[in-house]
């Protein structure tokens, strides 16, 4: 035995060279194959309901912490994943994790130009209802992705003579790929049902209101599902969630109006002017901040060429390895002002944002739903991503509950919250491309990271009246927007039909073409 482990251990020296698997994928099934589940081996393993002998199981009241908690209840870590160190050195105020921008653990933030607004509800109010949207829980990356790329072209060159690496990039020579692509990572699981736990304890007392079961909504994509069905295990419970509400399924794809993916049916989101601008205004801050990196790494690595591209591609390794894995080599072969530059190189403003003109109009759409269930009022116009077919259904889409929960992703946040004209986000906008600007107030991982969470509270001040408010909470930092108005500015047509080319310079900060 003990020389099978010696063996086993040979493949994870320390040699220089490359080894011939490095860079590799490498892909784990559960269950393993040739497991079965036979229904005989089932009958010897009854649920809980069949064995009964249950003991008490009273209830008590629903909690409402967001009217009663002080102080409130902040996310601040992300465990269980193990917080990586920069490349000088491990500063205990320098978190890598929240420069990440939309690959980023959620945490709460303070609040976006209302330094004395807390999310607790505030004193002499009642609330009346909630409205969650939610992007879902951490990923493998996307398909045909940077990341994997990088994997390809390392195991090319491994397998080449003349490639070797040495001091930090060392590891590289055994390094292998072992990411799936778009599902869950377990953290991503743990985090949607830990912030539907979080949800229950906060506005659970909305339940008592209710006169039907729940809809919630949420895409056909499988994380989608996935993060949409955790939370509601969380929300609810384990064992009974699958008949405590109702889990809608809007079709994600080509040609489908759908609010929580509207640049389906958006076709200047796809084209190469507008819908990859954002790219090019990343490309030439990459240029800038990464150019330190390349001259420190490029020494450590032979017969591979660090380019900037490919140095992006190792920073979101960092990310995506540690909400995949646990932790990263990665992490700590840059340094911190290197990653406050990636931060600043992934941020919405010019893809998603307030710099891009169609930003406004893929979060009309969800926005008119918004107006829609807050005013109980059936939606009649139909010249945005809304689904006509769902939406005028009270079944699919009810108008009387006090509690909403939506799941989308990181891009439709910072289009919604962009279509709402969160003006405090585009307060030192548009972002130069050569420098990050000081106190900056345009922030990815503050905005739209895994888990991310935009609340309506609907609040009656004083209370037992009529509903008076609308706050929204973004990452539990505190917001005031007028909708009426602004959905009336949007001209969906135009700005997501419209042949046009981006204006240069681009100084737009609400997310519309220039009148």
């Amino acid at each position: 035995m003990l020389a099978a482990v010696l063996l086993l251990a040979l493949p994870f020296c320390t040699a220089e060279s490359g080894s011939s698997y490095a860079g590799s994928t490498l892909v784990d099934s559960y269950p393993p194959p040739g497991v079965t589940n036979a229904p005989a081996v089932d009958a010897y393993f009854p649920d809980g309901y069949q064995v009964g002998y249950a003991g008490p199981t009273p209830t008590g009241a629903e909690p409402a912490a967001i009217v009663t908690a002080i102080p409130f209840s902040k996310v601040e870590n992300a465990y269980p994943l193990s917080r990586p160190n920069s490349a000088d050195g491990a500063n205990p105020n320098f978190n890598v994790m929240r420069q990440w921008g939309n690959l980023a653990p959620m945490y709460s933030v303070e609040s976006f130009g209302l330094p004395d607004a807390s999310p607790i509800i505030p004193e002499g109010c009642g609330l009346n209802a909630v409205h969650l949207l939610m992007r879902h829980g951490a990923r493998y990356p996307t398909s045909d992705s940077g990341s994997s790329h990088f994997a390809s072209k390392i195991h090319a060159a491994a397998s080449k003579e003349g490639f070797n690496v040495t001091g930090d990039l060392k590891f590289l020579a055994t390094w292998t790929y072992k990411l799936g692509a778009e599902i869950l990572t377990p953290f991503g699981r743990d985090s949607l049902f830990s912030n539907g736990v979080a949800f229950r304890y906060r506005y659970g007392n909305l339940l008592n209101a209710f006169t039907d079961l729940p809809v919630f909504r949420t895409t056909s994509e499988d994380r989608m599902l996935d993060s949409a069905l955790n939370f509601a295990a969380g929300f609810f419970d384990v064992r009974t969630y699958q008949t405590d509400y109702h889990q809608e399924i809007i079709i994600e794809e080509n040609n489908f109006n759908n609010t929580l993916a509207p640049y389906d049916v958006c076709p200047n989101v796809n084209t190469e002017d507008v819908g990859n601008f954002g790219g090019i205004q990343g490309k030439k801050w990459a240029d800038i901040y990464l150019k330190d990196a390349r001259k420190r790494l490029q020494p450590m690595i032979q017969g591979f060429n660090l380019t900037t591209s490919r140095l992006i591609d190792m920073q979101e390794l960092c990310a995506y390895e540690t909400v995949a894995l646990g932790h990263s080599k990665f992490c700590g072969l840059f340094t911190e002002k290197e990653w406050e530059g990636y931060e600043y190189y992934v941020d919405f403003w010019y893809s998603s944002g307030p710099g891009n003109p169609t930003a406004a109009a893929q979060g009309l759409g969800y926005v008119q739903e918004l107006v829609s269930r807050l005013t109980h009022t059936p939606i009649n116009v139909w010249n945005s991503s809304t689904n006509s077919t769902l939406n005028s259904n009270n079944i699919t889409f009810p108008l009387n509950q006090p509690i909403y929960v939506d799941a989308t992703h990181d891009t439709v946040i910072s289009s919604i919250v962009t279509t709402l004209n969160f003006t405090s986000l585009a307060a030192t906008g548009p972002l130069p491309t050569d420098h990050i600007p000081p106190h900056r107030s345009y922030i990815a991982s503050q905005i739209a990271p895994f888990s991310s969470q935009l609340v309506a509270q609907v609040l009656s001040c004083p209370a037992c009246e009529e509903p008076t408010h609308i706050r929204f909470l973004l990452n539990d930092g505190v917001f005031i927007s007028a909708m009426h108005e602004r959905i009336g500015q949007i001209d969906y047509a135009h700005d997501c039909f419209v042949n046009y080319t981006m204006p240069d310079p681009d100084n737009i900060i609400d997310g519309r073409y220039p009148s």
